[in-house]
């Protein structure tokens, strides 16, 4: 959780997928016995099986001492129909009833991608020389799944922001309980982890095609990203995008990152 501004530096390698799902979750299962109503989108049952199988998949490999390939068939597929960026784009406008599924859908889709970062690690809370080193590797080997994983997750989880945001907006004074406020808040600080933490993984180097597809996505949501995480945190993702854009050569890469500094820096 985060308590001051510096902590959003904390972890930068362990954390470098800080996704905001279980801060989320905490919200919604608050907020969703309120929102009942609308089922969930008919692909979603598809990408929780392709997540599960992707999953026995990984920990196999991990029982058998293999590593796994994400870049061949089935394997391939199944990573692909977890990270459907059409399906994404293919739903119609945010609505207040999201809530009602899409937590599932970021933690079906946060959970592929954390075993593939943390594959080997046994996260602690003081991270040994080992797990470091497992996480380098990981981060290294799947550098292209990991821009991919990002890339989704900044854009399913800014459509989550602006739910969460819908949701409580509509609700009558007497229904915005401190609990909700409270999850509500600690929703937002997960957004501010998850932005810092794409923005580290371009300051630390990544190839540019990439660097381009987190870049973009964050390029593409920065509005979303300029309302939701909290004035008392922008300053530190704007000074680490400053460090990203000294980092990378790529103009797409710098004109996304500007675009992002700009639209924190004129949010209110």
């Amino acid at each position: 959780m985060v308590g001051h501004a510096a902590d959003l530096g904390v972890s930068n390698l362990l954390g470098r997928l800080a996704i905001p799902t279980l801060r989320a979750l905490l919200l919604l299962a608050v907020l969703a016995p309120a929102a009942r109503g609308q089922e969930e989108p008919v692909f979603l049952a598809g990408a929780k099986d392709s997540a599960n199988r992707l999953q026995l998949y990984i920990d196999f490999a991990a029982k058998t001492g293999d590593r796994p390939d994400f870049t061949k068939p089935p394997v391939s597929d199944l990573f692909a129909r977890v990270f459907d960026l059409k399906q994404l784009a293919a739903l119609p406008p945010t609505q207040a009833n999201d809530v009602n599924w899409l937590p599932q859908w970021v933690a079906t889709a946060n959970g592929v991608a954390k075993s593939i970062l943390y594959f080997g690690v046994t996260p602690s809370a003081t991270p040994t020389a080992d797990q470091i080193a497992a996480v380098k590797r990981n981060a290294s080997d799947y550098e292209d799944q990991e821009a991919i994983t990002q890339d989704y997750m900044i854009r399913v989880s800014a459509r989550l922001a602006q739910a969460v945001t819908f949701f409580l907006d509509q609700l009558p004074a007497e229904q915005r309980t401190p609990v909700r406020q409270e999850g509500f808040n600690r929703s937002r600080n997960g957004g501010a982890e998850m932005i810092y933490g794409a923005v580290v993984t371009i300051a630390q180097g990544m190839k540019p095609a990439n660097a381009r597809l987190v870049s973009g996505a964050m390029g593409d949501t920065r509005e979303v990203w300029a309302g939701f995480i909290p004035p008392q945190y922008r300053p530190q993702v704007m000074s680490m995008i400053e460090r990203a854009e000294s980092a990378t050569k790529d103009d797409t890469v710098r004109k996304d990152l500007a675009a992002l500094s700009t639209a924190l820096a004129a949010a209110k």
